[in-house]
């Protein structure tokens, strides 16, 4: 399960990693509850906004980002983003600790956030090949994913005690701090092999790749669906947790961990599982679907807490088998533009899917949010049996 653990730069880069996603999990946090219950009036439309200019870049800035992921050095892009991400977090931070912080200042820093980001996640992702090779790939993605939801089990509790006693600057502040172990760590590592870089091609030549590409394009299409109107749990676990059962920020956070412990337990899982593929995908997408039903349904806020360990397990099943898929079914020089895709159309759904969210949680409530996001995940594991009927594969 942690054999990745054996190369001296993908340990450095896991711990460094651990520190900086708990703080960014702290972060997530915070904003979700400045927006809804400090600048305004509990409006999951503005969270929506907010969501969506964060992502959007993912999908506004794709020309450049799998290209530059693919052709410069991976290592010394992720120092400079991490770098800028870091900065971003202390402006916000200090403006919200002086009390000058406004709504429209959240949605710019979201928005200049995700630029970087956009460079960051595919360069991240297709990086953890570099320091482990391609036998071990499957297994350093799933670790990575286990270290990112472990952080979400940690990085929302704490923030939700920060922001009760000290206040939600210093949730921000405590983000830029935890960028410095990661920066440290990049700046010592040595990657193990290097994948060969591409003079020519861009982004077009990555969108032939994927559409001459059946099994690529049917990931892409089922995390599409998911990405859009499934991955929205800032609404859904905000909306819920203030308008529905009435609780505070501690208990939004506890919340956020009750969801990250089923999604360690899924990347766990996935650490284990040597061949991902569209049938652990449909089987994920069909959990999914059911575990929001519930969590829907719930009357209580326990039993909604325990649906979401459900949601975590499917949730973190599917983004990671999608993910390794993706990267392994991949040519090595591809696997930068293939990545960016991915997660252009994982993360970049979220400016069309999270406001029709939270539009649909303001008008006729938040369950019915929740619903339309477990909607997705049965439409998604359909699109995936689809496909292994049509291989004989089912």
């Amino acid at each position: 399960m942690f054999r990745s653990l054996r190369s001296p730069g993908y340990r450095r880069w896991a711990f460094g990693a651990l520190l900086s996603n708990v703080g960014t999990w702290m972060q997530r946090t915070a904003q979700d509850w400045i927006v809804l219950a400090q600048l305004t009036d509990r409006s999951a439309a503005a969270v929506g906004m907010v969501m969506a200019l964060q992502y959007a870049p993912h999908v506004l800035l794709l020309p450049l980002t799998g290209p530059a992921a693919d052709r410069l050095d991976r290592r010394r892009l992720l120092l400079a983003t991490q770098l800028a991400m870091g900065v971003l977090a202390l402006a916000l931070g200090l403006l919200t600790v002086s009390h000058r912080v406004r709504l429209w200042h959240v949605d710019v820093f979201a928005f200049l956030l995700g630029c970087v980001s956009a460079f960051d996640a595919p360069a991240r992702h297709a990086f953890v090949g570099d320091l482990v090779g391609e036998v071990d790939l499957p297994n350093a993605v799933a670790l990575n994913s286990t270290s990112f939801n472990a952080a979400r089990m940690i990085g929302p509790a704490v923030a939700g005690v920060l922001i009760a006693r000290i206040g939600t600057g210093w949730v921000f502040l405590a983000n830029a701090a935890s960028y410095v172990p990661v920066i440290v760590a990049l700046a010592f590592i040595v990657p193990v092999q290097r994948p060969a870089r591409r003079s020519s091609g861009g982004l077009a030549e990555g969108f032939r790749y994927v559409r001459d590409r059946r099994d690529l394009r049917t990931v892409l299409v089922m995390m599409f669906l998911v990405g859009t109107f499934g991955i929205n749990f800032p609404i859904f676990l905000s909306t819920m947790s203030v308008t529905v059962f009435r609780k505070g920020a501690s208990e939004l956070g506890f919340l956020a961990s009750c969801m990250a412990v089923g999604s360690v337990a899924g990347a766990l899982l996935a650490a284990r599982r040597q061949s991902p593929g569209i049938g652990v995908l449909a089987a994920s997408g069909a959990l999914f679907g059911t575990g929001l039903a519930l969590a829907a349904l719930a009357p209580t806020y326990a039993l909604f807490a325990v649906a979401l360990v459900v949601v975590g397990v499917a949730a973190q099943t599917f983004t990671t088998t999608a993910n390794s898929t993706i990267q392994l079914a991949s040519d090595p020089s591809m696997r930068g533009r293939a990545v960016s895709i991915f997660l252009a159309i994982a993360l970049g759904a979220t400016p069309i899917g999270a406001p029709v969210v939270g539009h649909v949680a303001d008008a006729l409530g938040p369950r019915w949010g929740v619903a339309v996001g477990a909607a997705s995940g049965l439409a998604a594991a359909l699109i995936g049996l689809r496909y292994l009927a049509s291989r004989k594969e089912l």
